[in-house]
């Protein structure tokens, strides 16, 4: 009678074959882990650096902003030299309320006014142009504050803004910069022609 072979061998080898599979599925998916966290890691880390490069510029933006703004001097204006912009801000803010309105201002300060349009106005030749009679304060027919006048030889007057002009010269303050809304004495509007109500002559101030 002939006896059957056991498969022995074939049953003990499938475990093993099965197993070696499952090795290397497991070290497949590993490695597949491994590279998809290594690439997350290296973008957190492209995004960081991007992240802190734009915090960067834009603090440096902010910082150079802040120092264009510093009150700085000296710089000569006319007759006097000024060390910062709070005291040339100082000086016209004096003289715009102590001189009587209508009245022509004086040869002296006709010079301190002219070169401050000139250096601070950012239309300072379209302002000047033609033949300029006379500087005067007076009070503005909108904003009801005084202001500085520039006076043409036919009569018409056109406003400006003292504290612009001081600001484009050297940067005054942050809290005192003029606003796009201001409607205070200090900040006319500037622009604006008009005619007549002019006193030609000098003062003793």
């Amino acid at each position: 009678m002939t006896e059957t072979a056991a498969p022995e061998v074939i049953e003990n080898a499938e475990p093993a074959e099965v197993s070696a599979v499952d090795s290397a599925m497991k070290d497949e998916s590993n490695q597949k882990r491994t590279r998809d966290e290594d690439e997350k890691g290296v973008s957190k880390k492209q995004k960081k650096k991007k992240k802190q490069k734009v915090e960067a510029e834009e603090k440096k933006k902010v910082v150079e902003a802040e120092e264009k703004k510093k009150p700085s001097g000296p710089v000569k204006l006319g007759h006097k030299t000024f060390a910062s912009s709070l005291e040339l801000f100082d000086y016209f803010n004096t003289f715009l309320h102590a001189w009587r309105p209508n009245l022509n201002v004086n040869k002296y300060e006709h010079t301190m006014l002219l070169e401050l349009l000139m250096k601070g106005h950012p239309e300072a030749e379209k302002k000047i142009s033609g033949e300029t009679c006379a500087f005067q304060v007076r009070r503005h027919p909108t904003w009801k504050s005084k202001c500085f006048f520039l006076i043409k030889e036919d009569d018409s007057a056109d406003d400006f803004s003292f504290r612009k002009c001081v600001d484009n010269i050297l940067p005054l303050p942050e809290a005192m910069q003029v606003k796009h809304d201001a409607n205070t004495a200090l900040a006319c509007p500037g622009g604006g022609k008009h005619r007549g109500g002019g006193k030609k002559g000098k003062s003793k101030h």
